[in-house]
């Protein structure tokens, strides 16, 4: 009997998501319960992206919740290397065997090419997609071409008539017609793969047996199906999770919801508590209770729980469970999850030297420092008052220092001042006229200890999640400010 063997591929490009818990969750239970094993393989092909302190906050992530991983980067194992990065010449190989069986093929086109042809098919009103002129150039010029070294991508063919069948464990046989696949491109231009060769190559020397993605990945479904068919191997069961949403119904996003799985151990949730959460998102215990472990739901795992109505993520349920795990907790339990999340030792080492300057007694420590042991705080509108800046103004700095902490990758004073100060110079005012700004945001406070030193040691998560509560505060920010200001993030470079 074949092994059952899923895994988690998450792209590290950014915070550790809600949604890669939820999924390798899920695939973690489903190898669980099979007796198989559950990988995790790093999907980094994004060079500009992707960093290695990315990587090692959802290894972090991920092993805080209590999911770990039989393979890996990190762990080893028989079918590495397990980095995207680290495999370039096995899909190079893969690649060019499918051009030499005519399942794919060069294509020299350049972006501003490609931007023309796509210009005017929206404007005869058809559906822009690549119209395979690749196809028609000769094999002589295709090598004539490769020889002069011209930048070039390899594509697959795709059908343009006809229907692909998608074989979904969860809604039965899937119908997809081929005229809504464009020509994917396999390898890009710097010679690196892109998601479809990279995922069903690896899938298949890796062995995985079940691959639980999720769902907005069916639509391409029928380029991965037509790809193991090219190559003549057996494709993985397919199972498409219903997408985590925000109580409005949208797809969940960091806008509407902290998204960030380390956002959520920084707030003081319990990682069974957050587990057990994730676990009920489209899924149920077969007696139906709210409360359950890891240990729980492997043993009882069956995908045909699972409901396709997209679940709800709710902070409040979310809270409101945490309550009940904290609350069953003993109390020498409770005392030490206490001490391990904020009044540990390196916690307090670094929020030690910012205080002990300006108090008097230790009883001011709290009214001072409080913020750092706090999640949401509460804020008046009145502190945002600004002598130069008027209410619109004070919003699109507090909008645009957000936007700018977001794509921030590398998290330290310098860095934090350094993302203030761009914005500041751009609106031709000086640091010190936005900190006024920053202190209420971060500690609640119109004046405190050194907030830049306050916001390296909250981290990402706290310190944007402030930033966003006081941007509700002051009214959030419209769909028409969202356009306008995103233009001048782009000028801020």
């Amino acid at each position: 009997m074949t092994t059952v063997r899923t895994r988690i591929a998450p792209s590290p490009t950014g915070d550790p998501h809600v949604g890669t818990a939820y999924i390798a969750l899920f695939n973690l239970c489903f190898a669980r319960q099979h007796g198989g094993q559950f990988i995790l393989r790093i999907e980094d092909t994004d060079q500009v992206r992707s960093t290695r302190e990315s990587e090692q906050q959802i290894f972090d992530a991920l092993r805080w919740l209590g999911i770990e991983w039989d393979e890996g980067p990190d762990v080893g194992g028989p079918h590495g290397p397990y980095r995207q990065s680290e495999r370039g010449d096995i899909y190079r190989r893969y690649a060019l065997e499918l051009v030499e069986k005519g399942h794919a093929f060069y294509c020299f086109c350049t972006p501003e090419e490609l931007e023309q042809m796509r210009a005017e098919q929206t404007a005869r009103g058809e559906t822009p997609r690549y119209d395979g002129r690749g196809l028609q150039l000769s094999a002589d010029e295709v090598q004539r071409r490769l020889a002069a070294g011209e930048p070039h991508v390899i594509r697959m063919k795709v059908p343009s008539e006809g229907i692909c069948v998608v074989p979904d464990l969860l809604r039965g046989d899937v119908e997809i017609p081929w005229d809504r696949m464009d020509m994917q491109v396999l390898m890009k231009a710097d010679g690196l793969p892109t998601y479809f060769l990279a995922n069903v190559v690896d899938d298949h020397l890796m062995g995985i047996t079940h691959v639980l993605r999720g769902e907005e990945w069916l639509p391409s479904a029928p380029k991965l199906i037509k790809l193991y068919e090219y190559f003549g191997w057996e494709q993985p069961q397919l199972c498409y999770m219903p997408l985590l949403r925000n109580p409005d119904k949208s797809k969940l996003s960091k806008r509407k919801n902290p998204t960030s799985i380390t956002f959520y151990e920084r707030m003081g949730f319990l990682p069974e508590a957050m587990l057990n959460y994730l676990g009920r998102m489209g899924w149920s215990m077969p007696d139906e209770r709210e409360k359950f472990s890891l240990a729980d739901m492997i043993e009882h795992f069956d995908l045909s729980r699972i409901s396709l109505g997209g679940p709800i993520f709710d902070l409040e349920k979310l809270s409101w469970l945490n309550g009940q795990w904290i609350r069953e907790l003993p109390v020498e339990r409770f005392a030490a999850e206490v001490q391990k999340w904020a009044l540990n030792p390196e916690y307090l080492m670094k929020i030690a030297p910012l205080v002990q300057g300006r108090v008097e007694t230790f009883s001011q420590i709290a009214p001072l420092a409080g913020f750092f042991f706090a999640g949401a705080l509460p804020l008046e509108p009145g502190l945002f008052a600004h002598k130069k800046l008027d209410a619109d103004q004070v919003r699109q700095v507090m909008q645009l220092v957000l936007w700018k902490l977001e794509a921030l990758r590398q998290w330290d004073k310098e860095r934090l001042t350094a993302c203030i100060q761009t914005v500041a110079e751009h609106l031709q005012l000086k640091l010190r006229d936005l900190m006024p700004l920053m202190f209420p945001a971060i500690t609640g406070q119109a004046s405190s200890v050194s907030v830049l030193d306050a916001m390296e040691i909250l981290g990402p998560d706290l310190t944007r999640f402030r930033l966003r509560q006081a941007l509700e505060t002051l009214g959030g920010v419209s769909k028409k400010e969202t356009k306008e200001w995103e233009k001048l993030l782009a000028a801020l470079g």
